[in-house]
């Protein structure tokens, strides 16, 4: 039995490893198009901005490892053309054919914009071409095109480098969740970082000779897929069910390059992210290789650093509550997030929930670091979920160094229930 997996970063090892632990004699072969498997491409904005010193930190176990360790075959530069599913091989840019037996695509995104001079940060290339190009050009100013995680993070980046930075956004707000609260908060900070932020801009043409980077545009990996039959979803991404299975059998998919169930509307959505990239993988890998796991979804949750600030997030904001059929009331709060005798700092917390249930259906938080801890808290919640007056009397921990008595989340919750 022949397993082939096309792609070797988060879903793709995810997968072909927990295959080998579940399956020893399972024949098991990653193929990827890039010099480089296993990394974090999370990291690469810390790497431009001197954080990380070297990209091979960003590198998590190597070729040798997954050969010599755990018998995986690791295919690099090799690019896949062409899936036949009928007769269970596939193709090579260079002619070379593989067969298989079961089939993992975990393909990721790529950006659809295309800006000629402009440059990316998406691959391990892509880093050392900007990073080159900061240190032997020296350029005093930049434009970034789209307010994704990629954008924010890379506007940290270059004011730490000393450039002039403008982010651009072809939409009202940023990140992409259509919330003029969040928004509201994110772009004085930018401002008083002396980032300028132009909304409602659609870019075609580079608008910084010195450095344009783009950050906009990010598509499922799928088109490889959906030539071979496998089916796809509204947004593009494959269509697969809670065991990475798709529509053809022995084929099953995973990582950014898929559809997973959101679950507070109840529907197949597209959020590319690492966390669930390797979740999915785990359970492609395990049910290729003949075992029992579903993966039950996800409900959006996000984490950054703007300039500082932490910005976090998980499940709906209100408009786009409203556009999947609820009826979505929303509070906001600033509470200290420790006390005050601690130098406690503020933390401005949103939830949003459904009026005619009660139900939690979002939340956003932005402060200090502590919103890590308590953007979890609202991740559980809304995976069980839980109402409001169910959120409001959770046991949370309290001591003057880390929270007050009635922390943010329950503050905000209890004025939500008034409303309710």
């Amino acid at each position: 039995m022949h397993l082939v997996v096309i792609g070797g970063v988060a879903a793709g090892l995810s997968a072909a490893s927990r295959a080998r632990r579940l399956d020893p004699k399972l024949e098991i072969t990653v193929v990827e198009k890039s010099r480089h498997i296993s990394w974090a491409a999370c990291g690469l904005p810390y790497f431009l901005e001197g954080r990380v010193a070297k990209l091979d930190q960003l590198q998590i176990y190597s070729r040798d490892f997954f050969e010599s360790q755990r018998k995986i075959r690791i295919r690099t530069e090799a690019e896949v053309v062409a899936v036949s599913y009928p007769r269970r091989q596939l193709r090579l840019r260079t002619g070379e054919i593989i067969p298989f037996d079961k089939l993992i695509f975990a393909t990721g995104a790529f950006r659809a914009c295309h800006i000629p001079g402009a440059f990316r940060i998406d691959t391990w290339e892509d880093a050392e071409q900007l990073k080159s190009h900061l240190e032997r050009q020296r350029p005093r100013q930049a434009a970034i095109v789209g307010s994704s995680y990629i954008g924010l993070e890379a506007a940290e980046m270059l004011r730490a480098h000393g450039l002039k930075v403008t982010l651009y956004e072809a939409r009202k707000d940023v990140l992409g969740r259509e919330d003029p609260w969040l928004t509201g908060r994110v772009v004085p900070h930018l401002q008083r970082c002396r980032i300028e932020f132009r909304p409602e801009t659609r870019v075609t043409d580079l608008v910084s000779p010195e450095l344009t980077l783009l950050a906009c545009g990010l598509q499922p990996n799928s088109n490889l897929a959906r030539e071979a039959g496998v089916e796809t979803g509204a947004r593009g991404a494959i269509c697969v069910n809670e065991r990475m299975e798709t529509n053809l059998a022995d084929i099953y998919a995973a990582g950014d390059c898929a559809e997973t169930l959101h679950l507070v509307t109840g529907r197949p959505d597209w959020i590319p992210l690492g966390t669930t990239a390797n979740k999915m993988g785990r359970v492609a890998g395990t049910v290729a290789a003949g075992g029992r796991e579903k993966f039950p979804g996800i409900v959006g949750t996000g984490i950054l650093r703007v300039c500082g600030l932490c910005v976090a997030f998980t499940g709906l904001s209100e408009a786009m509550a409203r556009s999947e059929g609820f009826l979505p009331v929303s509070v906001t709060v600033e509470a200290r997030e420790k006390a005050v005798y601690f130098q406690g700092r503020p933390t401005s917390v949103q939830l949003t929930a459904d009026r005619r249930t009660g139900r939690l259906l979002g939340a956003c938080l932005v402060g200090e670091e502590a919103a890590a801890g308590r953007i979890n808290v609202l991740a559980v919640a809304l995976s069980q979920r839980m109402t409001v007056d169910q959120l409001a009397w959770l046991d949370l921990a309290y001591a003057p160094p880390y929270s007050t008595v009635w922390d943010p989340v329950l503050i905000a919750a209890q004025q939500l229930r008034k409303l309710l």
